[in-house]
């Protein structure tokens, strides 16, 4: 658990008004001095997030907001933070103060949270230092909210219940492939070996099928493009060839057509995001002209080489099909634009980095724009001519 990546875990993020009780109450939880705490209002500025493992959830990662209406001279910065977090969050804790209780803020809040679908619990704070007639009053108009002081280990060690509890509501295990192939399964996983890939290791995307196929009980074969010829002689009864998107070409000419193949970035389209709004998304290469312009937007950060896919590899290929010359932005991580208008289409990476909450807010961002996205395994199998192909896994 303690290795899982952020991308997998369950992002609760606590919001509030400034003063709160905010980081007070995120120490509670974590046993330990994750976020400043400080009469001085704006004392947390830029997001604190801290992983950890919630017995018996599992892990997850809980994001410290700076605070709501605040006043301070870095205010709307800080505010500006905050609103961005949401496009990340699972699951919301509002914290309110039960001396200073902002009914207002929490109503604009709510809106925010019904906006990003986003589910949420009310934790009343500071409940010791109120009387027990301004407690009574708050228990009356919140009857659904969760009262503690995180001086009370016993309200502490309750809401974290009721916060289990809540976040397993509805919970359904995420997979891969698990759903599209039977146990007893065959795949083979190419997975080539350049410049790009770290070494030592295979990237996180690889990683992940390796262990969904492990957890549902399908066998899982592992070879170097170069190997892959023999492997398909070697290995019999094959379901499904997964191959680096990069690759698809040649993998497509040495698999047999009636051995079904896709890639790990289609995937990931799935899993991570919407295959169908790709698929779709894909389409507007045909309509690109000269001087449009095409964002690249990758989930990770990492140094660039002559063969990096996203700023080399990618932009090339879409200029030798189309013919035109094209304008590209690239952004990487959680720097995602507000403003899409200017651009004709979004190309996002298969967002192994990115939880899928915050991949499905940016498809969901552009659909309110008006501007197509595709992911890489989806345009690359498209250029490549195989898409029909790399999508009969999904039935589609």
């Amino acid at each position: 658990m303690n290795t899982t990546p952020n991308a997998n875990r369950k992002h609760i993020a606590i919001f509030g008004n400034t003063n709160s009780g905010k980081s007070s109450l995120l120490n509670a939880i974590i046993g330990q001095e994750v976020s400043i705490v400080s009469a001085v209002k704006g004392t947390t500025t830029d997001p604190v997030t801290k992983a950890m493992e919630l017995i018996p959830f599992g892990p997850v990662v809980f994001i410290d907001t700076a605070g709501l209406c605040d006043d301070s001279e870095l205010g709307e910065v800080r505010m500006k933070q905050t609103k961005k977090v949401l496009q990340r969050t699972d699951f919301a804790v509002y914290v309110m103060d039960a001396e200073n209780a902002d009914e207002e803020a929490f109503n604009l809040a709510k809106e925010d949270f019904k906006k990003y679908s986003i589910p949420y619990v009310l934790v009343i704070s500071k409940t010791d230092i109120v009387s027990d007639a301004v407690l009574k009053n708050l228990k009356d108009k919140y009857p659904e909210a969760v009262f503690l002081s995180v001086f009370d280990s016993e309200s502490i060690l309750k809401f974290k219940d009721i916060l289990i509890e809540k976040l397993s509501t509805g919970e359904a295990d995420e997979t891969i492939l698990g759903d599209l192939l039977p146990s007893g399964s065959k795949v083979i996983l190419v997975v080539p070996v350049d410049s790009e890939a770290p070494k030592g290791r295979i990237i996180l995307p690889q990683v992940q099928l390796i262990r969904d196929c492990l957890d549902h009980g399908i066998k899982s074969y592992v070879v170097r493009d170069l190997e892959l010829e023999s492997a398909l002689v070697d290995l019999k009864d094959i379901s499904l060839v997964v191959t680096d998107s990069q690759a698809f070409k040649y993998v497509s000419s040495v698999v047999p057509k009636n051995i079904k193949l896709t890639g790990f970035s289609v995937l990931f389209a799935r899993y991570k995001g919407d295959i169908k709004a790709f698929v779709k998304g894909v389409k507007q290469i045909e309509r690109l002209k000269n001087g449009s312009r095409v964002l690249i937007s990758e989930s990770c950060t990492h140094n660039h080489s002559h063969e990096d896919i996203g700023r080399v590899k990618i932009p090339r290929l879409l200029r030798a099909h189309t013919g035109k010359e094209l304008d590209f932005d690239f952004r990487m991580g959680l720097d995602f634009p507000e403003n899409l208008s200017d651009y004709d289409l979004i190309i996002h990476c298969g967002s192994c980095m990115l939880g899928k909450k915050l991949m499905q807010t940016r498809i969901d961002i552009c659909e309110e724009a008006g501007v197509p996205i595709t992911n890489y395994g989806v345009i690359l199998a498209y250029l490549n001519g195989i898409l029909d192909r790399s999508l009969e896994i999904f039935g589609l």
